[in-house]
């Protein structure tokens, strides 16, 4: 008995899987918006692509596929090769930890080391969790960080502010399937311009920080993102600067002040001689996030 012939060389997964991780080395790929291989993106891509599990690739490697399954996966490699579309684009979700979260083109691509360390409360700068019932997160982008301060700090509300009213459209989406529309307040503001007048307990923000310099040597998957969520500027203090600046003003007196920089320390500490920079520890070592007490800047302040 005779069986026709494939239209094309591809029926399992594992032929797909093969054919990806060649593809995507051969394209030289970057790899910084949630996997840091070329292997764990190709497994991502195809699981989520044929509606499979995710991280359970092996027991479907060998799986016979559909033409139009192999078909739709094909596009879907080509897309991420070929145009470097960031594979979150692709999928519309990005992980934070545990946290699933909808994204697409109208914000950046989820990643934040403040993550790390909202599990542990901001342990020790934070001494009762409980006692924390006002938060504000500045520059939110797809509002993943006010939803993991909201979950680990149940007593608080949390506003949040962007100044694209595109990006706090994707945020709404990510606060209501966690069902924190009572807890999470969403404000179209540059920065503290439409906050609320109060007193916070923390203040946090991963704003856009990339100097113009290293704007210019941004990999192609970055050009898809929004680039004002990016660019902070000549040395990449621009936003930053104002956000120190607004804090004293807007922390409660015990209150702490929480940014990320990026691999931007040096542009930093140049930015802020005055204040003595608390360097927060991450899985990226002691250059990403920074501190600084509400005392720190009222006694700043008054000098």
């Amino acid at each position: 008995m005779t069986h026709p012939t494939p239209t094309h060389p591809f029926s399992t997964p594992r032929d797909l899987f093969r054919y990806a991780i060649t593809r995507f080395n051969t394209e030289k790929l970057f790899f910084g918006h949630g996997s840091s291989n070329a292997l764990d993106e190709a497994a991502y891509l195809i699981l989520h692509t044929l509606q499979l599990p995710l991280e359970t690739l092996d027991p479907f490697l060998d799986a016979r596929l559909l033409p139009e399954e192999v078909a739709t996966v094909l596009k879907v490699i080509e897309r991420r090769a070929a145009d470097r579309v960031p594979a979150a684009y692709i999928t519309h979700e990005a992980w934070l930890g545990s946290y699933r979260f909808y994204v697409d083109e109208r914000v950046i691509v989820p990643r934040s080391f403040i993550a790390e360390l909202i599990p542990t409360f901001f342990s020790p700068w934070v001494a009762d969790p409980e006692s924390v019932t006002d938060i504000l997160e500045l520059c939110t982008g797809s509002g993943c960080l006010p939803i993991m301060l909201a979950d680990a700090f149940p007593n608080a509300h949390v506003d949040t502010a962007d100044i694209s009213r595109d990006a706090l459209d994707v945020a709404f989406i990510n606060v209501a399937d966690y069902d924190l529309e009572e807890r999470i307040t969403l404000i179209e503001s540059d920065l503290y311009t439409n906050v609320p007048d109060k007193k916070y307990d923390l203040i946090v923000s991963n704003p856009p920080y990339v100097n113009s310099g290293s704007m210019g040597q941004l990999p192609q998957e970055y050009l898809h993102e929004p680039q004002i969520a990016l660019a902070g500027g000549g040395d990449g203090m621009d936003l930053v600067r104002k956000i120190v600046a607004g804090a004293a003003q807007r922390l409660n007196d015990n209150g702490v002040l929480m940014v990320e920089i990026g691999n931007e320390r040096a542009f930093a500490e140049a930015a802020f001689p005055e204040l003595e920079l608390t360097w927060v520890t991450t899985s990226a070592g002691d250059d990403m996030v920074f501190l600084i007490t509400a005392q720190q800047l009222k006694q700043q302040l008054k000098q």
